[in-house]
């Protein structure tokens, strides 16, 4: 690895982990309700292309750190997903 490829590594490394308080919070709260769940799909789908992306091109700062943020956002939509459809199990329920 070169010095160019250990700054990509560190910035990675702090995009990625901006995400880290969210889903602690999320986690802790057990709630996702401020997150849209078109925005948390889209990040999803990003990620995923980029991993693929960095693979291809041999570059770990791009498929490691998005690797990374692509697990933290899943937590996220887990916790999204779970919590629409206890919702729609309420209201379904109650109607």
């Amino acid at each position: 690895m070169d010095s160019i490829e250990y700054l990509g590594l560190v910035a990675s490394s702090l995009a990625t982990l901006a995400f880290l308080p969210q889903v602690v919070k999320t986690w802790r709260t057990g709630s996702a309700k401020d997150f849209s769940l078109t925005t948390l799909l889209m990040i999803e789908a990003g990620t995923s292309i980029w991993i693929f992306y960095g693979l291809l091109r041999g570059a770990p700062a791009i498929w490691l750190g998005n690797g990374v943020t692509f697990a933290l956002v899943g937590l996220i939509l887990s916790v999204k997903i779970r919590n629409l459809l206890l919702a729609r199990t309420t209201r379904t329920t109650t109607a």
